[in-house]
């Protein structure tokens, strides 16, 4: 069974694939991803190799991820704006057969097999990253790369559901990210669930606003394929703002950085007006912003989820103007349990993170992956993510969260978001610190003190507060670094 073929037969010439040089159909994507599989086994990349991918987001990297699946390589796409010598260390554990990149990105990498998406693309005869509709495919050998006749995905095959497909890495934002494997089965059921809940189909477009090597953007690729719905990629470099208004869109994928920016720019406001849906997630999402959004009549969904579980877990199933991340989509299990750690399980849930030993996964005995968030469930059944396990510290005894004080502190006029982390003191064990950033008239450091501790109490009200202008971000996301913070106080 191959997926692309499959897309190929059901949505035919409807547009899969759009940039600034030209747009593909699902059938040209079909011929594309084709010729450039074969070049990739001339290369010697073999059904289970594990190929890494150096690259920013663009048509050439989703036709070459699209093209490894349909060899059955494993893709390992990688955080390129990372050093080159954190990138060197997640060589050893992949062993993978070959890096793909430019060369102003591998050159500052040791692999014994470099090829450039240049070479690749030039080699299989698709020229301008995207072929023409106009240009005859060439034929592929059937065995590997049938055409679309009788392609059919209602029951895929358990071998095909049981292959694996991806190496995401975990966005960790201490130490080395984790590896994650992920099967054909675990992007297939994430995004069947995601379209039955946010119906992504013919006609509609999306903008791949979050990179491929993270689990956000991978997820894309599948939810187009099974939905028929295209995927705008701009060239990389292309700001957000530019891409909202060279291209009609229906579909957004934003963390809250990202709408910061945007819902305070009148011209992109405009356009983020017209949108059928703006998916919000990756952090924490201040009241503030979703009131803001709301007032603007923004068409904004939440959404938790991990890599672990695949992309999404949960989703509002509308438009919402208070914080809440959704019921559990279709295809998923979940669990609170007596400590408020968010447990799941299904076919979403990944394989494993590699190691020496092969993909391990670790699950209790009833089969759940405890994700480390914290959380609660509503009477209707909507989740509310409340913290993670890692954040929590031990202030004179008692257990505080972080998440808890953040929230508090936007809940004040004019604190546009805050991130709390813990500092040593020689009483306490540790006493919250906090850094918000204002906007507007707002109350003074001593005010807030004075306010959250009638509120949340001594413990948790900050021993500081340092207002900021620009956050710093994990590298290659638009996360706030907390790590960088904690470094910052223990200084």
């Amino acid at each position: 069974m191959d997926i692309v073929a499959y897309a190929a037969q059901k949505y035919s010439h409807n547009p899969a694939l759009i940039n600034e040089l030209e747009t593909l159909s699902f059938k040209d994507l079909e011929a594309a991803t084709g010729r450039i599989a074969t070049v990739l086994q001339r290369h010697g990349i073999r059904k289970g190799d594990i190929v890494t991918l150096c690259m920013p987001n663009s048509a050439a990297m989703v036709l070459v991820l699209l093209s490894l699946l349909r060899t059955g390589s494993v893709a390992a796409p990688l955080n390129y704006r990372f050093p080159g010598s954190r990138l060197q260390t997640l060589f050893p554990l992949l062993k993978s057969s070959a890096l793909i990149g430019p060369q102003s990105l591998t050159d500052k990498l040791t692999h014994h097999a470099k090829l450039t998406p240049e070479e690749i693309l030039a080699e299989s005869n698709t020229h301008k990253q995207i072929v023409s509709e106009k240009e005859p495919a060439q034929k592929q050998p059937a065995e590997r790369f049938n055409d679309s006749k009788n392609q059919q995905l209602d029951s895929p095959p358990a071998q095909q559901l049981r292959k694996p497909v991806t190496v995401i890495h975990t966005s960790s934002s201490s130490g080395l990210p984790k590896a994650a494997l992920h099967s054909f089965a675990n992007h297939y059921y994430n995004a069947l669930g995601s379209n039955e809940n946010l119906p992504f189909g013919p006609g509609d477009i999306w903008l791949l606003s979050l990179p491929l090597f993270h689990i956000g953007g991978y997820a894309m690729l599948f939810r187009s394929l099974l939905g028929g719905g295209a995927l705008v990629v701009p060239e990389p470099g292309t700001l957000i703002q530019d891409t909202l208004c060279r291209f009609h869109l229906s579909h957004l994928s934003l963390v809250p950085t990202q709408l910061y920016r945007l819902i305070n720019d009148e011209k992109t406001l405009k356009k983020l007006q017209d949108f059928k849906v703006i998916l919000l997630g990756g952090s924490t999402v201040e009241p503030a912003l979703l009131e803001e959004a709301s007032k603007a009549e923004l068409p904004v969904y939440l959404t938790y989820g991990s890599t672990e579980m695949s992309s999404q877990i949960t989703t509002t199933s509308g438009p919402v103007s208070t914080i809440g991340a959704g019921k559990v989509l279709p295809y998923r299990e979940l669990s609170i349990d007596k400590e408020s750690e968010i447990l799941v399980k299904g076919p979403c849930l990944f394989q494993g993170y590699l190691s020496e030993r092969g993909p391990m996964l670790k699950t209790d005995a009833s089969g759940w992956f405890h994700t480390g968030d914290t959380g609660e469930m509503s009477p209707d059944g909507e989740l509310l993510v409340t913290g993670r396990t890692d954040n929590m510290f031990i202030s004179g005894g008692e257990n505080i969260h972080p998440e808890e004080i953040e929230r508090a502190l936007c809940s004040f006029e004019g604190v546009r978001r805050a991130i709390v982390v813990p500092v040593d003191d020689p009483e306490y064990g540790f006493r919250p610190s906090a850094f918000i950033e204002v906007t507007g008239k707002a109350l003074t450091d001593d005010e807030i003190k004075a306010s959250l501790s009638s509120k949340t109490g001594k413990l948790k009200t900050p021993e500081t507060i340092t207002r900021i202008e620009q956050w710093r971000l994990l590298p290659g996301t638009e996360k706030i670094d907390r790590g960088y913070y904690k470094r910052m106080v223990d200084e």
